[in-house]
This record gives structure tokens, sequence and C-alpha cells, in this order.
């Protein structure tokens, strides 16, 4: 952990052997792609890598009242060091998640904002974008679900688990994006009917959007590679 001007942050310094404020500031990097969402997603070129520099967004009644300041409870409570540390922890376990490479927070009182650089996973695609664009595989429905079933086996909860946050690539191979809030948990229990009841309704919704591609079929066939 370093303390970097007005920020603090936590970084792999195997992956990054110093680190700078400015690598967090999307000014740093304006021809940098970038994907819209509830934030702003940006990726980025540094010390020879492909990164994903994203900011942390309050969601819901609450980015009524501020869109990205979360009230402060202590540096090992901040979004973006617990979700590090998580990714982490299930990069040792051998789980399909990006490489956390720096987390950071810029406090103000009470409040702070947060910011989290991972290693993109090369050309992969979210299930979201693979779906619209046609009927997919029943082995990649089976891979979906057993890449899922993986994590549900270790106790891993995703908070926000839906088309978007499921990434694969040409290979079949399946990947989960973005755990923040995510946590370990008793590895049985009704979280594991909610996570999946989850999925499907973001699925639902996205053929529903292109008008194809997912069924009683294809759910059967997740939940038996599941």
């Amino acid at each position: 952990v370093a303390r970097i001007g007005e920020s603090v942050i936590l970084y792999d310094a195997s992956l990054a052997n110093h680190i700078e404020e400015a690598w967090f500031d999307p000014a740093s990097w304006p021809g940098a792609p970038r994907v819209q969402g509830r934030g702003v997603t940006l990726f980025i070129r540094c010390a020879g890598e492909d990164w994903v520099l994203r900011h942390y967004h309050r969601g819901g009644q609450a980015a009524r009242i501020s869109s990205d300041a979360f009230a402060w409870t202590g540096e090992a409570r901040t979004r973006c060091f617990r979700e590090w540390r998580l990714l982490a922890q299930l990069r040792a376990a051998g789980l399909p998640v990006p490489c956390p490479v720096a987390a950071r927070y810029l406090r103000r009182g009470l409040l702070y904002r947060a910011d989290l650089i991972t290693r993109r996973i090369p050309d992969v695609m979210p299930l979201s974008a693979v779906l619209a664009a046609g009927p997919l595989p029943q082995a990649l429905w089976r891979g979906v679900g057993a890449c899922i079933g993986r994590f549900h086996a270790a106790g891993v909860f995703h908070a926000d688990l839906n088309a978007h946050n499921v990434q694969v690539n040409d290979r079949g191979e399946v990947f989960l994006l973005d755990f923040d809030r995510g946590r370990i948990m008793a590895r049985s229990g009704a979280w594991r009917r909610r996570n999946l009841a989850r999925l499907h309704r973001s699925l639902v919704k996205v053929a529903a959007t292109a008008a194809r591609g997912f069924g009683a079929a294809e759910w059967s066939a997740l939940l038996a590679g599941y």
C-alpha cells in the first residue's frame, strides 16, 4: 500500500514496479477506448500491458445523492480494496477472473471515491453481445453453466451476475468480471438459486431485445453444465 499525493493505492509490485496517481485519472488517457455503462470503463495501455481502468459508481436511489461518493467506514472496507483482494484470492484459487493490478481510494472527510485497475482479458466479448449476434451452440451454454458452477462450488457470490459480466472468447472459454460487493459465502444456501435467477432475468432481457437465441433449451443446457 502506497500513499501518493492524495491517493492511497494498493498494488501488486510484480505487475507494476512503481505506481502513479495519474494512472487513475481518465484525463491521462485521452485516446483510450472506453465502454459506457453505469460509469465509464477505459481500456488503457500502461507499463507495456493492456489494462482496464474502472471508476466506482453508485446505483439505485443512492446515485441521486452522489454518483460516485461512498461513506467512509475504514480502509479495509473500501469497495476497491475489497474487490482487489477478492480477485487476488480467486486468481490464487485458479478461477477465471481478471488479474488485479491496483486499487485506489481518495478520501475527503466522511466520503471517499475509488478506482480499480485490472489486466485486460484478451479477445473476450460479453455474453450479451455474443447472444445478440445470433444463437449460441449448446456446448457454450454448458460452458457458461460450468464456469458459474465452479464459482458457486467455491462459495463465491457475484453481486451482479448478468449477461454483461459473463465474458467468452472464440475458444469457448468463459470468465466472470466485476466482483464489486462480491464475497465468499457458505457453499450451500439460497444465495446460489438467487444468483442463477438474476442471470436468467438478464438473459431473458437481452434475448427479448435481440429477439433470438435464448429459451428453455438454452437455460437447460446452462443448468446441465452447472
